[in-house]
């Protein structure tokens, strides 16, 4: 028996003139500052530290545990009160941070800036900012929805670069301060010209306490523990073997160079994909987003070659994981409406945002454990497999728009 909606959706809040351009601009930033530099900025670092560079990935995955398990608290405190003071202080916390990376002095305090760094993450990167965009646009969330996961999917193409050339010009440490003064010079002030202070509907004691067992009774439903685990799988599968495509396609006999290429044409893939995203029938788009995904990982399993149409399978991957980022951003609100939205989604989110973190030691712990890296895309083909039979056999019971 399905979950009863959320008591009492809310209209649209409306989007302010303005709001949908100034949080593509803020997302670009916080993604480029708070996620991609430090991925740019591993080799500089170790050669300047002497660290390992797996040690100081570790602390940057360590980062998006806390940002999974802040995530939750932020959707709470998003409902509550808003999201510009919240959001404001995300942007502070995460200049902060940067700052005290740029000078730790040894790795356990460079640890701790990248756990306080996750609690920056989870306050302005994509969670708080689809519950902002899902209260602003109600039902017509998909297309700005798809418009900000488009210009943020841009944020690696400015920020790797613009990393690199800044810890070549003046050293890692002096990058991530400029990091730290440019996150602070753009999101901040944005922040507090176009967020609201506070949603405009304000609810009684009595409404508030209604609507928080009602989403207590929403989060521990069936249905939604379901869709979670369904979403963790296809997550895993996805992330897992596109992260790990270097290896997978050298193994099947690319050359670095062509394989890099491959990596790079998954991002290409992910773009379409999300252009895509609104024309899927909406009552079918997580049977297909999961069938897809799996089709196309046992391909990259089964195919020994020849190079080009693996890299071609992998683009594919690409553009379902561009679609799963908006089935992600998306499907809590289609089902439950937008009362409590900023709660189940932190709880929805916290898992895949740990599977996200997780994904890419995840896929040479596995070759390691199956033998190759070819039986670990059989064993992640396997994860969305099971995630697709979740799927078909819910889909009538509510696994769609209302």
């Amino acid at each position: 028996m399905p979950a009863p909606a959320v008591s009492r959706p809310l209209v649209a809040e409306g989007a302010p003139r303005g709001g949908l351009t100034a949080l593509c601009i803020t997302q670009t930033t916080a993604w480029g500052a708070l996620y991609y530099a430090l991925l740019t900025a591993v080799h500089p670092i170790s050669d300047d530290t002497g660290w390992d560079p797996a040690t100081i990935t570790a602390a940057f995955s360590a980062g998006l545990v806390v940002s999974a398990v802040v995530g939750i608290a932020v959707g709470r405190t998003l409902d509550r009160t808003g999201p510009r003071a919240l959001m404001i202080g995300g942007s502070l916390i995460g200049v902060a941070a940067l700052v005290m990376v740029s000078a730790a002095p040894n790795l356990p305090v460079f640890a701790a800036a990248w756990l306080i760094a996750g609690a920056a993450q989870a306050a302005v990167l994509y969670q708080p900012a689809f519950t902002v965009i899902s209260r602003w646009y109600g039902p017509a969330r998909v297309k700005p929805l798809t418009i900000l996961t488009l210009v943020a999917g841009f944020a690696s193409t400015i920020f790797a670069p613009l990393t690199a050339a800044l810890c070549s010009a003046i050293g890692w440490r002096g990058a991530f301060l400029v990091l730290a003064g440019l996150l602070g010079a753009v999101t901040v002030p944005l922040h507090a010209r176009y967020l609201n202070r506070s949603w405009q509907h304000a609810r009684s004691d009595t409404q508030m306490i209604e609507d928080t067992a009602q989403v207590r009774l929403v989060s521990r439903s069936k249905e939604f523990l379901a869709l979670q685990a369904l979403m963790v799988l296809l997550c895993l599968g996805l992330y897992t073997v596109t992260l790990n495509i270097i290896p997978l396609l050298m193994e099947k006999g690319s050359n670095y160079t062509l394989a890099a290429l491959g990596l790079g044409l998954v991002g290409a893939g992910q773009v379409a994909g999300r252009l895509l995203f609104a024309a899927l029938p909406a009552k079918k788009r997580i049977i297909l987003v999961t069938g897809t995904a799996t089709a196309v990982l046992l391909l990259l399993a089964l195919l020994p070659g020849p190079v080009p149409l693996l890299i071609s399978a992998g683009m594919i991957a690409g553009a379902v994981r561009g679609c799963q980022t908006l089935l992600q951003a998306t499907i809590v609100a289609d089902r439950w409406g937008t009362s409590g939205l900023g709660t189940l989604q932190g709880i929805f989110a916290a898992p895949l945002t740990v599977v996200t973190a997780l994904a890419p030691a995840a896929g040479p712990a596995l070759a390691t454990w199956f033998g190759s890296f070819t039986a670990m895309a059989y064993a992640m083909a396997a994860a969305t497999g099971t995630a697709l039979l979740i799927t078909t056999a819910h889909h009538l019971r509510g696994f769609h728009a209302q």
